[in-house]
């Protein structure tokens, strides 16, 4: 692995749960991580309620569009996290794939909504500790 790594995201809609664990890693990894995100069957925007609960902590989600999964961003990256989106998920040898199995976020109560973030969040700074290590 070279001195950045690339992680991809990955769920259905790339709307709520990808995008959120995307911000994070921006976040939290700076410049250390080129970060991905992409969804089987993407949506047409953010989740209103994913992008309210993520500026609550002070990252803004507002400027991400969903996008769609193609082979180039797995193969582009380092590792590949997907998060409900199952098989339909391309596999190519040499990637750390890891799958978190998250609730969807979509027509969530806000509650239900914080309690993935800060699941997601969790994740996050655990997949930075093990790249951070690696490198």
């Amino acid at each position: 692995m070279g001195a950045k790594a690339t992680v991809l995201f990955v769920c259905v809609h790339n709307a709520g749960r990808s995008q959120m664990a995307a911000g994070y890693l921006k976040h939290l990894g700076g410049e250390s991580v080129q970060v991905l995100s992409a969804g089987t069957d993407p949506g047409t925007q953010i989740n209103p309620m994913a992008m309210a609960v993520m500026l609550e902590e002070g990252i803004d989600l507002s400027s991400s569009v969903p996008e769609k999964l193609s082979d180039e961003k797995v193969i582009a990256s380092d590792y590949v996290i997907t998060m409900g989106c199952g098989d339909a998920c391309p596999f190519f040898p040499g990637k750390t794939y890891l799958d978190w199995p998250l609730d969807d976020p979509k027509d969530q109560p806000i509650e239900k909504v914080r309690e993935i973030r800060n699941n997601i969040k969790s994740k996050v700074e655990a997949l930075l500790g093990e790249i951070t290590s690696r490198s």
